[in-house]
């Protein structure tokens, strides 16, 4: 999903590998995974082809997978520190979207969710993306289900709400994109922290 982050340009101490995993994430934000090309990665990256295909001899398909992991590790970090952040599970899901909202803002709706975004349309072709990215979703449900029995609610209640936050906030945040409007993402966090008040 969408944060406010550090272009990868600036950050002079990543090492070429984590540097090329950091821009491909970035470019298929905003280009998913077809309209990302190792060429564009590798100027993006400010590294030669050569490099990459050092670091990922299985090309743009191996790298597109460790991408959407990077994407998964950036966001659940995201939502353990927000969900740490408040004592209230409710309150801390509303600052989720709102801080999404933010980091959508930020880039002008451009940069959305690099998991999603890498695993649209690659079923059939590319199916290590697909089980990466629903690794990724299981892991962000889990981070939620954690918060939400801490809080009181009971494990079965927790593990189906904790699907329906995530499943909100993706698409509230693709809603949000696509309406260059943090209005979705508003919406959802609002209506989400409602729902989980209601089962405590």
């Amino acid at each position: 999903m969408a944060m406010k982050t550090k272009p990868v340009q600036e950050d002079v101490r990543l090492g070429t590998r984590e540097r090329v995993v950091r821009v491909t994430s970035r470019l298929m934000q905003r280009h998913g995974y077809e309209g990302t090309t190792l060429k564009q990665i590798s100027q993006e990256a400010d590294a030669t082809l050569g490099s990459v295909y050092h670091f990922f001899p299985g090309g743009k398909l191996e790298l597109a997978v460790e991408a959407v992991r990077h994407g998964d590790r950036e966001f659940a970090e995201f939502l353990t520190e927000k969900l740490a952040e408040h004592d209230d599970p409710a309150e801390a899901i509303a600052a989720c979207a709102a801080d999404l909202a933010d980091g959508l803002r930020a880039s002008d709706w451009i940069d959305g969710c690099p998991v999603t975004a890498a695993a649209l349309g690659t079923a059939v072709h590319a199916p290590g993306i697909q089980v990466v990215a629903a690794e990724a979703f299981a892991r962000w449900r889990e981070i939620v289900c954690d918060s939400l029995r801490r809080s009181g609610i009971a494990e079965t209640d927790a593990r189906e709400l904790a699907h329906t936050v995530i499943n909100t906030l993706e698409g509230a945040e693709m809603a949000a994109q696509v309406s260059k409007s943090p209005e979705p993402l508003q919406v959802a966090g609002r209506h989400l922290a409602r729902l989980i008040d209601t089962y405590r």
